[in-house]
């Protein structure tokens, strides 16, 4: 099998492109895949290039290339294809509608998947008649906007399926009542790690994730003060980055020192790998707004720590059973917080459980496992169709192609008639 995934930029960092590295190169021992990003704006990528994966861009950001497309002139020209709605528009042009337009008029593939709400639109619109068209969502429903939800209601019914990180997830696109794709739930996967599990014995609680307000650190902040006061031989380590202006972090820093927190609780900054600092300790935590999955609570599970985590949409409860595996307490509750991380910190023999637990549950997310589902999934698609399905598919996409066609008309007259009464007023 053929397999093509469409991707924001394989040369940057996130979830996303972690999440696709490792699909991709397990589906690679199986069959032929490729990753082409979108964007190039490195020689190498970041997270390190998936082994027995092809690689390829459609548009080069480098400025010492030969290929070099920054200048080109439809590079300044705002998209018409990539939609409005997804929150990457801004970087993507004319230029862009182009490249992805040849690329998928002309694939070479079984199985083309698109891994963002803007590339699955592209991927719905314009892969030529013949591969399955996936759409692998990785945000959530509820986190769009109007714009993006009106587009996912007529461009997603041309796909042959959407898979999801929850199940949860799923039910709500299932709800919204798309005709047309197959909705599955698939969580992400992540490898096993390179490193002994934690032994549970070290003196650490440990936190990954960008520095956000969404993450709600300061909740986690309060939190170990409560635990420090009764345990201060124990510390706390957050990793990650913020944004550019550094402006949570400042936050952080000041509230820490306005609990007097600063010999307790350390920002590491990034780490690559974070597996290595995982297992430095012994519990971790997640206090998040929401999460469209919980990539860094698997991660600590598959490194052996017991997770303490908010009840958030959507992915925590699919994730830890309570009790067993970790603990789940309600979403900004610092009590309830600092007493699941007592509960663990006081208790050896629980931590050590609880620890073995997470340890043996986060098997379920490894990559092998992960990939046969998607195989599954491409599989049966590919059998349905050769049993029947070909030519009411092909209808299908022609239908849904004529109703697009229809409402991109009737958008963009609304559009130009708000620009004239505008302009008259």
């Amino acid at each position: 099998m053929r397999i093509s995934f469409l991707l924001h930029n394989a040369y940057g960092i996130g979830g996303t492109i972690r999440t696709t590295f490792n699909l991709a190169q397990t589906l690679a021992e199986r069959h032929e895949v490729e990753i082409v990003s979108v964007f190039r704006h490195r020689d190498t990528p970041l997270m390190g290039a998936p082994d027995g994966v092809v690689l390829r861009h459609l548009v080069d950001l480098r400025k010492k290339s030969p290929g070099y497309d920054g200048d080109h002139p439809d590079y300044t020209r705002p998209a018409k294809v990539f939609p409005r709605g997804d929150g990457r528009h801004k970087q993507y042009s004319r230029l862009t509608d182009a490249r992805i337009g040849a690329h998928l008029g002309s694939v070479e593939a079984d199985v083309v998947i698109g891994t963002r709400p803007g590339l699955i639109v592209h991927v719905a619109r314009q892969t030529r008649p013949g591969p399955l068209k996936v759409g692998q969502e990785h945000l959530t429903l509820d986190g769009h906007g109007f714009r993006m939800r009106r587009e996912i209601g007529y461009r997603y019914p041309l796909l042959d399926a959407l898979t999801t990180v929850t199940e949860a997830d799923a039910r709500a696109y299932r709800e919204l009542g798309l005709t047309g794709p197959r909705i599955e739930a698939v969580p992400n996967s992540v490898p096993a790690p390179s490193v002994e599990p934690a032994d549970s014995t070290a003196k650490y609680v440990v936190a990954a994730g960008r520095l956000t307000r969404v993450k709600r650190y300061d909740v986690l902040v309060e939190a170990f003060a409560l635990v420090a006061a009764e345990r201060p031989d124990w510390k706390l380590r957050i990793y990650g980055s913020g944004d550019q202006t550094g402006n949570e972090r400042d936050t952080l820093n000041a509230l820490i020192a306005e609990r007097g927190l600063s010999d307790n609780i350390a920002l590491m900054g990034n780490a690559d790998p974070l597996e290595k600092e995982w297992v430095k300790g012994s519990v971790a935590a997640v206090t998040s707004v929401r999460e469209s999955f919980g990539m860094t609570i698997v991660e600590a599970m598959r490194c052996g720590l017991p997770v303490v985590s908010t009840d958030c949409p959507h992915g925590p409860r699919e994730i830890i059973e309570d009790g067993v595996d970790g603990r789940l307490v309600p979403v900004g509750d610092v009590k309830a917080v600092a007493v699941a991380l007592l509960e663990l910190i006081n208790d050896d023999e629980l931590r050590r459980r609880t620890g073995a637990a997470a340890l043996a549950a986060s098997e379920r997310f490894d990559p092998a496992r992960i990939a046969a589902r998607h195989e599954a999934l491409f599989t049966g698609l590919a059998d349905a169709r050769a049993a029947g399905g070909g030519p009411r598919g092909a209808l299908r996409d022609r239908v849904f192609r004529a109703r697009g066609a229809v409402l991109d008309a009737f958008y963009w007259a609304r559009h130009l008639a708000g620009r004239l009464i505008r302009r008259k007023g």
